[in-house]
């Protein structure tokens, strides 16, 4: 066990400096270009930020999960098609775990993030743009 914790983290130090880096930027990149999207989607429709509310809308898990994969799930495949290929070209052997962790860091998480950021930003532009009801007298 302790083996494979440290080839894993090995091999994981080694994807910042060995070939094909450019993707520890680009992937993130699309996750978060997607996160804006979809975030301030979320802000016109009133919902609330979306890891938020996928925790606690247990009736609406499902979609809520279904929705965000729509968006990240390609992004996600794409990590894992492109670790498989680093992991060919740079330790001549693919480890799938691996190519998961990977995907899911560079995918999932930044989405996950800021797409609840993005939502919550855009929530409070938008009430602050609104103008004020002034009581009547």
């Amino acid at each position: 066990m302790h083996d494979m914790l440290s080839r894993i983290a090995e091999n994981m130090v080694s994807r910042v400096t060995g070939p094909m880096k450019f993707r520890l930027v680009l992937q993130p990149l699309m996750a978060t270009f997607f996160a804006f999207r979809d975030g301030l989607k979320d802000a016109r429709a009133g919902t609330p930020p979306y890891f938020w509310f996928m925790l606690t809308d247990k009736g609406h898990r499902v979609e809520i999960i279904r929705n965000g994969w729509k968006s990240v799930g390609k992004i996600f495949i794409l990590a894992l098609v492109l670790d498989a290929i680093y992991q060919i070209i740079a330790i001549h052997f693919v480890y799938p775990g691996e190519a998961v962790i990977v995907a899911f860091i560079l995918a999932i998480i930044p989405y996950l993030v800021l797409r609840g950021i993005v939502t919550r930003v855009a929530t409070l532009i938008a009430a602050r743009r609104r103008p004020r009801e002034k009581p009547v007298a």
